[in-house]
């Protein structure tokens, strides 16, 4: 929906790029507004935008349209439109049942069913919209963002990876739970804003075994599921926790989970850490994390977030619009370009400084 500047709010969502005059952008789509944010669209003498129907919190945007909205006449995929309601007001429901737990109740297993299911069936559920879950994660809702977006992330690579319907069920469910046990650790340790101490990281660390702890005499849940949350945070190579196991003794959920936590982990912005680009991340794992990843779920993972092709739009990390002309099997993630505005070629291959940021629709 498109609508006057002045009417915006905190938590509005840019459905499109908002462009100067030189037709650069000045704020990329999928960009969660925040009230310094609204006034530099001011001070740039923005007076429209177009932004989604729904709030980052879930809630509806209550404001009139200008009736020129750009998507409208765009014939944009509503799929990804209702995709994105739903995984809000999803986000939105698992809050209260993370709060719940910090407050002492029992999980429900069936209500989480009723909140993640929905949206791994959702047919049109595509890998941009994996690709654009990290832009709704805020640093101050982190801890609740996470678990659903691993959850979802987690039971899309087992569908790539050809897992039965009720064994993905049991994956998703299982991304939701692994940091359920964040419940039982301090509001305080959970919310600072500064690097932890060793002694606090060392309290982080016990989630996995505090989430195990939670569900583990859940009849709903299977036993495999159940291990996948206590080892989500291991390591094929032994550098995880809380075990330090290796390759064949972690289970095979476990690898998915640890594959999706790490994702949306480094491609979230985070009170103390800020985000990546989801090809940038994808490159740091293959590259400066090798050895510690199940190669299976990553190249899972990969083929669905590197499926372009000659032709594809994409903004690169340096602001500028691109063209891909020539993608490299052996290193999909830095095609050769021809930049839009000047027509010059780039092979990203050899200009490390620069990657994808972005696709461009």
């Amino acid at each position: 929906m498109r609508v006057l500047t002045d009417n915006l709010k905190e938590g509005c969502i840019l459905a499109e790029d908002v462009l100067s005059k030189t037709n650069r952008p000045i704020m990329n789509k999928k960009t969660v507004l925040s009230e310094h944010l609204i006034e530099i669209l001011k001070v740039f003498l923005i007076k429209e935008v177009d932004v989604e129907k729904t709030l980052v919190n879930g809630l509806p945007f209550l404001a009139p349209s200008t009736g020129s909205d750009k998507k409208a006449n765009m014939n944009s995929n509503e799929g990804g439109e209702a995709f994105l309601d739903m995984f809000l007001q999803a986000r939105q429901n698992f809050k209260k049942e993370f709060i719940s737990w910090q407050s002492g109740m029992q999980i429900d297993i069936a209500k989480l069913r009723t909140i993640i299911v929905p949206l791994i069936e959702q047919s049109e559920m595509t890998s941009s919209d994996i690709f654009n879950l990290h832009h709704y994660s805020t640093k101050n809702e982190y801890i609740y963002d996470h678990p659903l977006a691993v959850g979802i992330i987690s039971a899309f690579i087992a569908k790539k990876l050809n897992y039965s319907k009720g064994d993905i069920t049991q994956i998703a469910l299982a991304g939701c739970l692994s940091d359920c046990g964040m419940a039982k650790i301090s509001p305080t340790l959970l919310n600072k804003t500064t690097t932890l101490t060793v002694d606090e990281f060392e309290e982080i660390k016990k989630h996995p075994t505090y989430s195990y702890q939670m569900v583990k005499n859940s009849p709903l849940l299977k036993d495999g599921t159940k291990i996948a949350i206590l080892h989500h945070h291991e390591r094929m190579d032994g550098s995880g926790y809380p075990f330090g196991e290796r390759a064949n003794r972690i289970h095979p959920f476990a690898k998915i989970l640890a594959v999706a936590d790490s994702f949306h982990a480094m491609t979230s912005e985070r009170i103390y850490k800020p985000k990546h680009s989801p090809f940038k991340v994808l490159e740091m794992i293959n590259e400066e994390l090798f050895g510690e990843f199940d190669i299976t779920a990553l190249k899972a993972l990969s083929s669905a977030i590197m499926n372009y092709s000659v032709g594809t739009k994409i903004r690169l990390s340096d602001g500028q619009a691109a063209e891909i002309i020539f993608v490299e099997e052996k290193n999909p993630a830095r095609p050769m370009v021809k930049l839009l505005e000047t027509d010059q070629i780039l092979a990203l291959e050899k200009n490390r400084y620069l990657h994808i940021e972005e696709f461009i629709q």
